[in-house]
This record gives C-alpha cells, sequence and structure tokens, in this order.
C-alpha cells in the first residue's frame, strides 16, 4: 500500500505564527516553494500560507507585509494527512475540500508535504484525472 509518506515531499518547513509576510516570502522563495504551514507556539499546525494570500489578502489591500503576521492570514480549519494514511485517503481529504497543497503529520509534527507535483508523480492516469476535476471544479 502506498502511503502519504510514501509521496509527499520531505523537508517542508513552518512559518511560526507571529513571524511576518514579508519574512513567510523570502523563506518561499528559499525554499522554491508555494505554501507553507503555518505554526502555533506548540509547534502544531494552525493554517497554511501561499504566495497568493501574500498577495492578494496583504499587499494589494494595502497592507504592509512587515507588519501583518501569517498567523493574521491563517483562517478556518488546517487540513492534514497522517503519514501512514493511504493514497486514497489523500484524494479524499484533497477532493474533498478542494485542495491543492496537504500537509503530513506524524506523532503531531510536520514530516512533510503533498502538493500537485508529488501527486502527478505517483497517481495513475485516471486518478489524477478524477483529481484535478474534483480540485479545480468550480464550487
Amino acid at each position: 500500500m502506498t502511503t502519504a509518506g510514501d509521496i509527499m515531499h520531505r523537508g517542508a518547513q513552518w512559518i511560526p505564527a507571529h513571524e511576518t509576510l514579508d519574512r513567510a516570502a523570502q523563506l518561499m522563495r528559499q525554499l522554491d516553494v508555494g505554501a507553507l504551514p503555518i505554526s502555533d507556539q506548540n509547534d502544531r499546525l494552525c493554517g497554511i500560507l501561499t504566495d497568493r494570500d501574500i498577495v492578494v489578502g496583504c499587499v494589494a489591500m494595502g497592507h504592509d507585509p512587515a507588519k501583518v503576521t501569517a498567523g493574521d492570514m491563517a483562517k478556518g480549519t488546517p487540513r492534514w494527512i497522517a503519514s501512514d494514511a493511504d493514497v486514497e485517503a489523500v484524494l479524499h481529504e484533497m477532493q474533498g475540500h478542494q485542495i491543492r497543497r496537504l500537509p503530513v503529520i506524524e506523532n503531531k509534527r510536520l514530516v512533510g508535504m503533498i502538493s500537485e507535483a508529488d501527486l502527478a508523480q505517483h497517481l495513475t492516469d485516471e486518478q489524477l484525472s478524477a483529481w484535478v476535476e474534483s480540485v479545480y471544479a468550480k464550487s
């Protein structure tokens, strides 16, 4: 059985909730990623910050990214998957919530992220097609 841990990108990093968005953008550039999980003071997932969130939710609104924190941008209940969950559970979580990136958690700690690129490398054409159709479908 292929698991989330088998297909995830290892080495994902948190951005602490107290860090500013300019620092988050710098970390995204350094890591060459478009999203960072946000951690609370106990290193627990409290949200996900995307490059789009920074641009649309901060800069385009006239706010200063040096003053807005990652925690300010965290909205809703963050979705995640256990590292030992099978691929069908990964697809169900991502499709059910129409999300493109999914943090992978083991022992309550971040161990990786699953993105579209990871799915493209590990799914059959039929699975990938169904995922794309459901995640990108208008709700």
